[in-house]
């Protein structure tokens, strides 16, 4: 499930940037901005894309993140049930001899 989602983040991720290179391509021909206000819209666009995809990536860290948080917290349940359950193993095993 979480490969999915970050399957479907890389996908658009990687179609934003394919727009960006787009958009930064200047006229229909793809040659370079010709004036200062095509560069800048540029930049802008790249560092939008770049932001964008630091923002997906930092999503999916957080994510993780808190999916790992989970499964410690099952492990420690599950670690305290087993103690528990040896401890009293080992009360009643002691108490029969």
């Amino acid at each position: 499930m979480a490969e999915n989602r970050e399957m479907e983040s890389d996908r658009t991720t990687q179609e934003n940037i394919d727009l960006n290179k787009n958009e930064c391509s200047g006229d229909q021909k793809g040659q370079d901005p010709k004036n200062v206000q095509d560069l800048a819209h540029c930049v802008q666009t790249l560092l939008q894309g770049m932001q964008d995809k630091f923002q997906v990536m930092s999503d999916q860290i957080l994510t993780r993140i808190d999916e790992m948080g989970h499964r410690i917290d099952d492990l420690e349940k599950n670690i305290a049930d087993l103690m528990m359950q040896t401890g009293e193993e080992g009360e009643k095993g002691g108490s029969g001899s």
